[in-house]
């Protein structure tokens, strides 16, 4: 009976969590339904009349098809590289322990809690100079740069419990260290390498501070794009909301067909 009362609590609690957290993007889907005039009196209440013309201005207004294009771009590419490096990076810290790998994933681990708002000033400063800006290719190798160390956390706790007879095994048979990563240890990162993908696609995909200051004109990305509804004398609210809508729910998809991935992954990298 106690056990019972226990799960239904745990049921309670869990949708009542679930709610606030369904609440903001409630929000947002009503809202992107009204005219400005209607936001503006009542961002809370339902709409009186349905409005969808938002949708259709804000798929003109921000360009659509091209900032998701960008964004798609931008998304994938720095994905492929988050995927290798770090694995590649984690194997040598996570096989070949000595000072200088404990050095380098000590840098790694502090530098994730070093916030990105500390390193804009001289960010910009620097590679403006390199003429570094303006460019989807620069993104992507900025992307790599912040988020290799939570890639490379995550993929060296998944490679220590890896058992190390399984690269002997491989050696004895003649694979060198570069096959033993590729075809021994790469393909049992799977459930690591899911997760690792469903975490930095939400980040890369909604992140909007980063190419606000790299991205400008046709290579603006999606969020990005939503910016264009809010001017300095007037925002159009509904179209705003409508544009929040058409950009978040390609990575909700996304998510929700990959979710899954993630307990399995860090459960996975976290029992021996």
């Amino acid at each position: 009976m106690g056990s019972k009362r226990q799960k239904t609590g745990y049921l309670i609690l869990a949708i009542i969590l679930a709610l606030f957290y369904m609440f903001p993007f409630v929000i947002v889907l009503i809202n992107s339904l009204k005219g400005r005039i209607e936001v503006l009196k009542d961002p809370i209440a339902l709409p009186t009349e349905i409005n969808t013309s938002n949708y259709s201005e804000a798929w003109e207004r921000m360009s659509y098809p091209l900032a998701f294009l960008n964004s798609t771009i931008v998304t994938v590419a720095a994905l492929a590289i988050l995927t290798i490096f770090p694995a590649m990076l984690a194997y040598y810290l996570a096989r070949f322990p000595n000072r200088f790998t404990k050095i380098i994933y000590s840098m790694l681990i502090v530098s994730m809690i070093i916030p990105f708002q500390a390193l804009m000033i001289p960010f910009v400063s620097i590679y403006g100079r390199l003429d570094m800006l303006n460019s989807r290719g620069s993104l992507v190798y900025f992307y790599l740069g912040f988020g290799v160390s939570l890639s490379t956390f995550l993929y060296v706790g998944f490679i220590k419990n890896i058992p190390l007879a399984l690269d002997e095994s491989a050696a004895i048979e003649g694979a060198n260290k570069f096959q033993i990563f590729w075809q021994v240890i790469f393909p049992l990162l799977r459930p690591i390498f899911s997760t690792s993908l469903i975490l930095n696609a939400l980040w890369i995909w909604n992140d909007f501070l980063l190419p606000s200051l790299v991205l400008f004109q046709d290579s603006r990305t999606l969020p990005l794009q939503t910016f264009s509804f809010y001017g300095q004398y007037t925002s159009q609210y509904g179209q705003a909301m409508a544009g929040l809508v058409l950009s978040t729910v390609p990575i909700i998809i996304f998510y929700l067909a990959l979710q899954r991935f993630i307990l399995d992954g860090i459960t996975a990298g976290a029992v021996k």
